[in-house]
């Protein structure tokens, strides 16, 4: 990206004795994966574009807890959960915005019985505000006569009811949206949720991301479109399953709209 991005941290913000109009949950993946970062860059030149004033916590972020409590530990998410919350709370943040609907849910769901009351938007429900709001133009030529799948991630979708964020903003791409047919609330899950990206698939016929794959290479899409970075490593996989990475491409919807503006 050639442009440089204005990143500012919440300990930056209250030595100036301001806040900011969001804060940017950046989440492990986000921080970490080197595919994931390139998702967080670009989201933070939607932000930087559309003069959004936003802070990240930087190293005093950690996880939010979602794997332990996935994988049955409940004991470490709630010791997780309370740290972040001490420092959510201390800063006196409001609104979060993240590009992970993990955090998203854990955040939004999890974190107000143990004291962390959070107004928690998913990247793509901020990017539609700041449309609605004409904080962002598009040149809007580049996906012109392409077409898009789009895959929608279990947190968000099933578990938050979120399902047409994502696609009005895809739509700003003036690319073609095709629908899968399990889409929506009968989407298939890409399999990495629940903790199970980080532990190897039991035995079967195919990969849960190999299958959901499939689906997606049925619409003959040129781009599958993801908001979910565990997504986005399932579904690139999978296409490396299909052999198809020379004709159909992986990219969340922060990339596409950052590449439209």
């Amino acid at each position: 990206m050639s442009e440089a991005l204005k990143v500012k941290t919440m300990e930056e913000f209250m030595a100036e004795g301001k806040q900011p109009e969001i804060l940017f949950w950046v989440g492990s993946a986000g921080s970490y994966d080197d595919r994931a970062k390139k998702i967080s860059r670009a989201f933070v030149k939607i932000l930087n574009r559309a003069n959004v004033d936003f802070a990240v916590l930087g190293s005093e972020e950690s996880c939010t807890g979602d794997v332990a409590k996935r994988a049955g530990n409940e004991f470490l998410f709630q010791m997780q959960a309370m740290m972040n919350i001490e420092i959510l709370n201390g800063y006196e943040i409001k609104r979060i915005v993240t590009c992970d609907p993990h955090s998203f849910n854990t955040l939004k769901n999890e974190y107000p019985s143990l004291g962390g009351s959070y107004q928690v938007l998913h990247h793509t429900q901020f990017i539609k505000e700041l449309i609605e709001q004409g904080r962002l133009s598009f040149e809007g030529g580049m996906y012109k006569d392409k077409r898009i799948t789009f895959h929608d991630p279990c947190y968000l979708g099933r578990a938050n009811s979120e399902f047409d964020a994502p696609r009005e903003v895809l739509k700003k791409t003036n690319a073609s949206l095709v629908e899968m047919k399990r889409s929506r609330k009968s989407a298939l899950c890409c399999g990495a949720g629940g903790a199970q990206m980080f532990k190897e698939p039991e035995k079967g016929d195919m990969d849960i991301n190999v299958m959901r794959t499939k689906d997606a290479l049925e619409t003959n899409p040129n781009i599958i479109a993801t908001g979910c970075p565990y997504c986005n490593t399932m579904m690139t996989d999978g296409i490396k399953a299909h052999e198809k990475e020379e004709s159909v491409s992986v990219l969340d919807v922060a990339e596409l709209i950052a590449n439209s503006l």
